[in-house]
């Protein structure tokens, strides 16, 4: 991570999601949807809902969408059929780009992701022709003065992977993905807050863009970001 800054970064990213309060809700409920309907309504015994949950819960969410959205996945109240659809491609400079999108309709998706690409000078790519720079992994940063010795002793006892000591001073755990919910009871368990904790897509190796690049790769996240119909955008680019 020499270079730039983790921690920066992550609350860069973060900031402007907050500006998209609404839109992330409606990301949210579709992903809370899906969930309940492919692993059922009990948090308890389906990670992947309750992951969507607590973000709801981050993004101060009422509980009445939440449940409303868990009641239309487990089938007690209509809703609509998702389909879940990754696209893959390139941004500027060759950084590498995964789109995870929800969608009702599939020809619509693709030709506005392909769209999204081509304008802000990006160009998609075929399956699996970047995914394999990412692993797929349970995540959680915590901020500059976390105790590291603390950390990292509850962390590995619990099953992570590995705890890592960024050049910014954040810290970092890596978990397998079915281990995920245990660590992260764990480490809450210990007092220690996480300012991210998620399932995802976490590149193996950056490539850090600057000035006019950094801008223009911004743009392009953005413009994906903002499509209805996708839920999450992975890049290996540290802006």
């Amino acid at each position: 991570m020499a270079g730039h800054s983790k921690w920066a970064n992550i609350q860069h990213r973060k900031g402007r999601q907050d500006e998209k309060r609404g839109k992330i809700w409606t990301k949210l409920i579709k992903e809370i949807t899906v969930a309940a309907k492919l692993g059922g309504g009990d948090l308890s015994a389906n990670p992947r809902l309750r992951l969507a949950v607590d973000k709801a819960k981050d993004a101060n969410m009422p509980n009445d969408n939440v449940q409303r959205a868990i009641a239309r996945g487990t089938g007690s109240l209509e809703g609509v059929n998702y389909e879940e659809i990754r696209y893959e491609g390139y941004g500027v400079n060759g950084a590498a780009v995964i789109v995870d999108c929800l969608t009702d309709n599939r020809t619509r998706t693709v030709a506005e992701v392909r769209h999204a690409f081509n304008k802000n000078g990006g160009n998609m790519g075929t399956e699996g022709s970047v995914a394999f720079l990412f692993k797929h992994c349970g995540q959680m940063l915590f901020a500059p003065g976390t105790s590291e010795d603390q950390l990292m002793e509850v962390a590995l006892d619990a099953g992570a992977e590995d705890v890592i000591t960024h050049d910014d001073g954040s810290l970092e755990v890596l978990t397998p993905v079915p281990d995920f919910p245990k660590v992260q009871d764990a480490i809450v368990k210990a007092g220690l807050k996480a300012e991210l904790a998620t399932v995802a897509m976490r590149p193996e190796t950056e490539i850090a863009l600057e000035g006019e690049q950094a801008e223009s790769m911004q743009k392009l996240l953005d413009a994906l970001e903002n499509l209805d119909d996708v839920q999450e955008v992975y890049t290996n680019a540290a802006l």
